[in-house]
């Protein structure tokens, strides 16, 4: 069995992880690194409070829509163009156009996928069950094989 860190929570919980070498206590519960796990709390939330301060900034959400992705290009390409004229700056635009025509292709493709499965879930509502919802019976299910 897996040694195990020897802190108990306040509800008698035992901590899961495992305790450093020759100690008896995790990282986190290790009254020797207790300073380390104060400061990395710290610079923890000094992140978080930095990417609040930029995404609230720059009208950014994530980069897990289309939408947040258009606009993060719609950033960096604005950045792009406020830099001095070069080689390095109208080839990194160049990436950012061919990025931002593929960005608008995948989300044309995503709004003509949602309005055809609109259209199949409300034809379906309209027709009732269709014979493609259910298993499809095997071909010969049950039947011997005649040689």
């Amino acid at each position: 069995m897996p040694r195990r860190c020897s802190f108990r929570a306040a509800s008698g919980e035992p901590c899961r992880a495992a305790p450093l070498r020759e100690g008896e206590f995790c990282l986190m519960h290790s009254p020797e690194h207790a300073h380390e796990v104060q400061e990395a709390r710290r610079l923890g939330g000094l992140r978080r409070k930095r990417e609040a301060t930029v995404s609230g900034a720059y009208d950014f959400q994530s980069l897990s829509t289309v939408e947040g992705i258009r606009r993060l290009l719609e950033v960096a390409v604005l950045d792009t163009l406020g830099m001095e004229n070069s080689i390095a700056r109208n080839r990194t635009l160049a990436y950012m156009a061919q990025v931002a025509l593929r960005t608008l292709e995948v989300g044309d493709l995503e709004q003509r996928i949602e309005a055809l499965e609109q259209a199949v879930r409300s034809g379906r509502a309209q027709a009732g069950p269709s014979p493609f919802d259910e298993e499809p019976a095997l071909a010969g299910a049950g039947e011997e094989e005649t040689t």
